[in-house]
């Protein structure tokens, strides 16, 4: 299971599967199976055929023993189909039950105003009103939503993402948000409260992963028409056939007849369908993300274009030291030397990635003679450096400030490397010893391992990446070059991510994005999949209908993998289906009309035992395929980056082609199993 869960189940664990078993039967209440017209319909049937079946049996009529079998396995079909949404619900539940534990039952202290942390009233949380002021202290669990108006605190977030590192939560900017359940560390925070009781981030949290509001999805909704449609028309055939066949001179049972209206609907893909789509929702939940609604899930899977954020999703965010470029007569180590030497009072990313390349580039270890004099690095300088005993000093720093140390413009030289990294997209720092300049340190936003790898697996999706930075265009132009995006929106502001987004859909294109502040709300209202990062705003948690619990950019590339496997999985199960039903004709048709129309006994290919056991060896076939199938509609079928003329062919191939094969192979399985034990 997920971080947070209390175990890691398997897919059929008796944890899940006992449990499971116990609400299939819960199940078959009418207003349960109501929600899913195929099943409803096979029990409507199986309930004729048990009537039918106690009827025959007690006038001792020759059909009543293959009638109570068939009666039998049509109600095993039923209570499958339901056991299969119950394992997928009990899994999201195993979830819930984990989030629940950490609702806290604490009482609110509850604040007058900003100005006074000493008046405080202790309330349950349940009537404390939104709006209220909170005072959340070391140790405390934050009982409810909110945002943190006054402090700054380190927060345990564990019991929600899953991560035991402490989280920093302070007032205003993109990490005032505090959720429910965490713990505070250290230190002390005030807080808005955002959430009514039974309306927090938890509590609604609890709801989806276990189910209890999931909608269906407009695909969904689409395929539950399509499967009535068929119900209703194979009906119209089965009521249809007792004429023809008293036309020919042949009397059907009607036992049979409903084994015959069982066999063809699409009972495989109606048992499983709801499965599936809670399935979906737990591998979401499975890696962190939880969804709003389904249509967002199915949306990622049909998106055309990502946008994505530079810093943190690309890059790594932090500046770092990329290259030592010495000036003309100055050798790289004797520029990694100063250089180190003039970092280790940096105590910036950047200036401790100097002193990690010098390391590792030249095996230099920081050792400063003991009456060194440091001089940290400041904003308003922007150098830093040292100076050793002799009067000898080394400073580094940015090259409009060296030039104004040194008293003299840069060399043509070094001013061509300064100019040559700054239009890559890099920053160059200048290092000088004694206003000797050095050479210069490459800092650049160094892109991610393997980005670039997939971000051409995305575009092998069909799917087109657009990089969002405030950088200017030359500098974004650089980096996206190296990552390896398909286009970049430079100088970003809100307006013109809402701008971009919308001209995209207006083309027809479904757009995802990710975001975290308030500024970014507008446009993750607007996006068809919009993340929300959980550390960041109450807005942007609000505006997006999926929120990551690691708040990872990145996250969204598995988001678009998890919503495609889902659209794959249900398409893949809807063609065997269908397909599987082909072979019940080639089973059961011959077994009712053979005696009338010899001439079916071409169809015959699988040459039965008997019209009883063909029939029953359908019924069965028809059950237990529902069970065979739940661990691929509740784990998904596997995913590859491919085209979608290669998806489609690949999953004829694999489900269409093998939906029509294993039933011809496992219904005569069945047969020999049924004459051996002469069942029929």
């Amino acid at each position: 299971m997920s971080k947070h869960s209390p175990a890691e189940y398997g897919l059929l664990a008796p944890e899940i599967a006992g449990p499971a078993a116990i609400q299939a039967f819960r199940k078959l209440d009418p207003r349960s199976l109501a929600r899913n017209p195929v099943i409803f319909s096979t029990a409507l049937v199986s309930l004729v055929a048990t009537v039918l079946a106690a009827r025959e049996a007690m006038a001792g009529g020759p059909n009543a023993f293959i009638g109570i079998q068939i009666a039998v396995w049509l109600w095993f079909t039923v209570l499958f189909a339901n056991f299969a949404e119950a394992v997928a619900e009990g899994r999201g539940k195993a979830r819930a039950d984990a989030f629940r534990a950490t609702k806290s039952a604490a009482k609110a202290k509850v604040l007058a105003s900003l100005k006074d942390r000493t008046a405080v009233s202790a309330r349950d949380i349940a009537r404390v009103e939104v709006g209220e002021l909170i005072l959340v202290e070391a140790g405390d669990t934050i009982p409810t939503d909110g945002e943190v108006m006054e402090g700054v605190a380190s927060v345990d977030e564990s019991a929600i993402t899953g991560e035991s590192a402490p989280v920093i939560r302070e007032s205003g900017g993109d990490r005032s948000s505090v959720t429910g359940g965490t713990r505070l560390v250290s230190d002390w925070l005030v807080v808005r409260v955002t959430a009514r009781p039974g309306e927090t981030f938890l509590d609604r949290m609890i709801a989806l992963v276990e189910g209890a509001k999931r909608q269906k999805t407009p695909n969904e909704i689409a395929l539950d028409i399509l499967l009535a449609g068929l119900t209703l028309v194979f009906l119209l055939v089965v009521v249809t056939l007792p004429a023809f066949a008293s036309w020919s001179g042949t009397q059907v049972p009607v036992i049979y007849l409903v084994a015959l209206f069982v066999t063809l609907i699409p009972t495989t893909i109606g048992g499983l369908l709801s499965a599936i789509g809670i399935a979906g929702m737990e591998r979401l939940v499975k890696a962190n993300v939880v969804a709003k609604s389904g249509r967002a899930v199915e949306a990622a899977g049909d998106i055309d274009v990502l946008l994505l954020d530079k810093t943190g999703t690309i890059t790594f965010g932090n500046r770092m030291a990329d290259a030592f470029e010495p000036a003309p007569g100055v050798s790289e180590r004797e520029l990694a030397d100063a250089a180190l030497l003039a970092s280790l009072a940096d105590e910036t990313p950047e200036g401790k990635s100097i002193v990690e390349l010098a390391r590792r580039r030249f095996d230099l270890a920081p050792a400063p003679e003991a009456d060194a004099q440091f001089v940290p690095f400041s904003a308003h300088t922007r150098m830093s450096g040292v100076d050793l005993p002799g009067g000898e000093a080394i400073r580094k720093g940015a090259s409009d400030a060296m030039a104004a140390l040194s008293g003299a413009p840069l060399s043509p030289a070094v001013d061509q490397i300064v100019k040559r990294i700054g239009s890559s997209g890099g920053t160059p720092l200048v290092v000088a010893r004694d206003r000797r300049v050095l050479g210069v340190i490459h800092l650049k936003d160094v892109v991610k391992p393997a980005i670039r790898e997939r971000f051409a697996e995305l575009r092998r999706m069909g799917i087109r990446t657009v990089m969002i930075t405030g950088d200017n265009p030359l500098t974004a132009a650089a980096i996206a070059a190296e990552a390896g995006v398909d286009d970049f929106l430079a100088e970003a502001t809100p307006e013109r991510k809402l701008e971009l987004i919308r001209r995209e859909q207006s083309e027809g294109r479904l757009v995802a994005m990710c975001g975290d502040g308030s500024n970014d709300a507008p446009a993750l209202a607007q996006a068809d999949v919009g993340v929300a990062m959980n550390t960041g705003t109450p807005a942007a948690k609000e505006a997006g209908n999926l929120i990551d619990l690691d708040s990872d950019p990145t996250k969204l590339i598995e988001i678009v993998l998890v919503g495609k496997q889902l659209l794959i999985s249900r398409g893949a199960l809807t063609t065997f289906s269908v397909a599987n039903d082909v072979a019940k004709y080639f089973a059961i048709l011959p077994a009712l009309f053979l005696a009338a129309y010899p001439g079916l006994g071409v169809l015959d290919v699988m040459g039965l035992g008997s019209p009883q056991s063909a029939i029953l060896s359908a019924v069965i076939f028809n059950a237990l395929v529902i069970v065979a199938l739940i661990p691929i509609a509740l784990k998904g079928v596997r995913y590859t980056p491919a085209s979608a003329s290669a998806l489609l062919r690949r999953n004829l191939l694999v489900y269409g082609l093998g939906g029509l094969v294993v039933p011809f192979i496992g219904i005569k399985a069945i047969d020999l199993l049924v004459d051996l034990l002469h069942l029929a």
